[in-house]
């Protein structure tokens, strides 16, 4: 099945889905490059705890060989001919991606299904690399941002595999087998769970034609050897009272407030694209609320910023400053005033138009060149299994009135039931 998606700016992506679940999308673009992004729908939230951190091990794994090509020589290739590759996984996807040369594409797609698709995972490199991920997961545990994150996540997602780190931790990587690594590629690495996005300068009929072929000489139907099981994703409530958690985290020089509340996920694109805007009003940029009252008129924080942040499964809305210790009181009081007041109304239309356009020219120029379309692609069809909200995301953000963010606001941000993480510098010892 093949749709020309028509397009609200100037995006002009072609969808081809294949009989057997894979969709490859593709669109000219007149820059003299080639991205090809392969997304999965497999991240950490669907491992079972047994094996948390598996997809991001596999991850690393991808990139050590297969029985066809040794190991570093799928590097080698790309280096060769002045392109790039590299991969990410989180909570909801894992994605490969490389960018070439248009005349290189037809060489080196090739050879990036044959490593994502056909990877050794032989017990010696296995080992090796174990040691690299444990290392990444002690250089993530001595980064403070890192922690107070997982704080955050610990109090927003409860009992949730969203929760848990994309990483793992050491005690589960130390546990992993080549055996059980075999086994979850060969559960999740199927063509229905993938979406590959090919984006430059060259007609999309041969982006289509390369990729489907280079799909087609690297895969093998793979069958586990056990059921893997999954996790259930519980659908968590907003807060209904104020819940606190404190840490002490002596490395910090200033305290952090984090308060947050949970929000609808991906699919309710309404509320989430209402939610974008508020985080923009709030604490994004110069000109925001938050920072221009807290930091620039009254000086109570080094920094503010609000997020709005949006998963396949749950999301979570949060204002983050850092401040001094003594501040703590007054600054979530007047963080909880700003709340009440998007409550309350008063968002002027010149406050709504300056966002808007914020937001989706943000939106807009970072979807520039081709790899961003590329991945701009890649998360909305990998997620949600359609791209057209991908197309016409300025002009739903621009379409929102400040009726809507008034609601929403009124719906998820309450300032009388919300989590807060305070993270102090030091322990204040009695006298």
């Amino acid at each position: 099945m093949t749709a020309s998606l028509l397009p609200a700016a100037l995006n002009h992506p072609t969808v081809h889905t294949f009989p057997n679940g894979l969709t490859i999308i593709a669109e000219q673009m007149p820059v003299e490059a080639v991205a090809l992004d392969l997304w999965l729908r497999i991240g950490s939230v669907l491992e079972a705890d047994c094996i948390n951190g598996m997809a991001h091990f596999l991850e690393h794994m991808v990139f050590k060989g297969t029985p066809n090509l040794g190991s570093g020589a799928f590097e080698r290739a790309i280096e060769e001919r002045g392109a790039v590759t590299n991969a990410a996984t989180s909570q909801d996807y894992t994605h490969y991606y490389i960018t070439t040369a248009p005349h290189d594409f037809a060489t080196l797609a090739p050879l990036q299904f044959e490593v994502v698709l056909n990877p050794s995972i032989a017990p010696e490199a296995f080992e090796r690399e174990r040691l690299v991920v444990l290392e990444e997961i002690r250089r993530s545990q001595d980064n403070p941002q890192r922690r107070i994150f997982q704080q955050v996540l610990n109090l927003g997602f409860p009992q949730s595999p969203y929760q848990r780190p994309v990483l793992g931790t050491q005690e589960i990587i130390e546990q992993l087998t080549p055996l059980q690594m075999q086994d979850f590629h060969a559960h999740w690495y199927q063509p229905g769970a993938m979406t590959a996005v090919v984006v430059g300068n060259l007609p999309p009929e041969d982006l289509i034609q390369t990729v489907a072929a280079g799909f087609a000489r690297a895969y093998a139907v793979k069958s586990p050897t056990q059921v893997l099981p999954t996790p259930d994703i519980p659908a968590l409530t907003s807060f209904t009272d104020i819940v606190t958690q404190e840490v002490v985290d002596e490395s910090l020089h200033q305290a952090r407030l984090i308060l947050l509340w949970r929000v609808p996920s991906l699919d309710q694109l309404t509320e989430t694209d209402a939610l974008d805007v508020l985080a923009a009003i709030l604490g994004r940029g110069r000109v925001s609320r938050l920072f221009r009252e807290l930091r620039e008129e009254k000086k109570l924080v080094s920094a503010i910023s609000a997020s709005n942040l949006t998963q396949a499964g749950q999301g979570l809305f949060y204002v983050v400053a850092q401040l001094p210790e003594e501040n703590l009181a007054v600054v979530e009081a007047l963080i909880l005033a700003q709340m009440q007041a998007l409550q309350d109304g008063g968002i002027t239309g010149a406050e709504l138009g300056r966002v808007q356009t914020q937001v989706a020219n943000r939106f807009i120029f970072g979807n520039e060149r081709p790899g961003d379309r590329a991945g701009l692609y890649g998360y909305y069809h990998s997620q949600l299994q359609q791209l057209a909200p991908a197309l016409i995301y300025p002009q739903r953000i621009r379409e929102l009135t400040a009726e809507q963010l008034q609601q929403a606001a009124q719906a998820y941000l309450s300032p009388e039931a919300y989590g807060r993480v305070i993270v102090r510098p030091q322990v204040n010892l009695p006298v």
